[in-house]
């Protein structure tokens, strides 16, 4: 009983449940929306459940990145625009190369794609840390200038290119799952080993707890404030990747477009604080893969896109509700109060009777 009151708690526990539900009521619609068949075409699995895992790989990514940012009191706009430039210079180079078989043209892409996202983190790092401007200022101006470049490195046109092993990072499968899914929890595995393994996850918390206090225990802020920022565009930069090798174009204008919401929606929901301080990877991963669920299934449900916002608000602050341990009191303390019987009275307290 007491390891299951701790799992209530835990706020990534209501986004599993939010998943389960939400699969729940596709299934109601369609019965077979949990089946999986094998693609005459391509001989690999196919079915929502892999659609859902294969679109949630982008928002796992920049969710991620968004996971230390958010830790350290920050926030980052810019990862949307980020997306849209890392596939851009993707797009770009592998059209410019016209290699549509080299593996090699793929890495040459990708590390292309990286490496301008750590330029742009660096930035955003530079201008928070540095400079001293505030994290929702110095990410929204790069937010804006981030579309601006990838316009630049495409011509202001959609670019589209051919590369067989690129395409595959999306398309491809690995044990019966979407290649891009797997990556993007390798890489979650990975970046959750340095964090948890090293001090820099404990010097990301004490940073954003209290800034001072950190610095008078010897933590220099600015480098790790640089290392969060450069971690969330590089991140946001493969999500980019993942999202052009789907279909191979970079739409300067749609790559991307409001994946920031999307990305602190998942951490919020996995249970770091927008305050700062304690984060947990695991949350924002689950709270990733609600968001792509969520999205998947407003497509199903055929809800309009005038309704679809509302549709979403309302899942969202519901799932919210729920992780509020008052609003669970609140429910538990009156559920309480309604099968409870009132207890009889004692003799001491029962009226006696007057004697005229």
């Amino acid at each position: 009983m007491t390891r299951l009151r701790a799992l209530v708690r835990t706020p990534w526990f209501w986004g599993i449940v939010g998943i389960v539900l939400l699969l729940a009521l596709n299934t109601l619609k369609d019965p077979t929306y949990l089946a999986l068949g094998v693609n005459p075409t391509t001989g690999q699995l196919s079915g929502n459940l892999l659609d859902i895992l294969r679109v949630s790989a982008p928002i796992v990514m920049i969710a991620l990145g968004m996971t230390f940012v958010i830790a350290t009191s920050g926030i980052d706009l810019s990862v949307g625009s980020v997306m849209a430039v890392g596939g851009a210079i993707a797009m770009v180079t592998l059209s410019g190369l016209g290699q549509p078989t080299s593996v090699g043209a793929m890495f040459t892409a990708i590390g292309l794609a990286v490496l301008l996202g750590i330029v742009l983190g660096a930035i955003n790092g530079l201008l928070v840390a540095v400079i001293g401007l505030q994290p929702f200022i110095s990410t929204l101006v790069m937010m804006l200038a981030g579309r601006g470049i990838a316009r630049v490195i495409t011509g202001g046109q959609n670019t589209n290119a051919e590369n067989a092993p690129f395409r595959a990072l999306a398309n491809g499968q690995f044990l019966g799952l979407p290649l891009s899914f797997v990556l993007a929890i390798a890489i979650v595995i990975v970046v959750a080993l340095v964090m948890r393994r090293t001090a820099l996850g404990l010097m990301i918390e004490s940073i954003g707890i209290n800034p001072q206090a950190s610095r008078l225990a010897g933590i220099r802020p600015r480098p790790i404030l640089i290392a969060v920022y450069v971690l969330s565009a590089a991140l946001a930069a493969v999500g980019g990747l993942f999202t052009v090798s789907e279909v191979m174009t970079v739409d300067v204008s749609g790559t991307g477009y409001q994946m920031e919401l999307d990305a602190i929606l998942a951490v919020v929901i996995g249970g770091t604080s927008l305050a700062g301080g304690k984060f947990s990877i695991v949350g924002s991963t689950i709270g990733a893969l609600l968001i792509a669920t969520l999205n998947k299934t407003v497509l199903f449900l055929g809800v309009s896109a005038a309704a679809t916002p509302a549709f979403k608000a309302i899942v969202i602050v519901a799932l919210v509700l729920l992780q509020s341990e008052r609003i669970r009191s609140l429910v538990l303390r009156r559920g309480n109060r309604t099968r409870t019987p009132a207890a009889p009275l004692s003799e001491s307290t029962q009226p006696k009777e007057v004697v005229a």
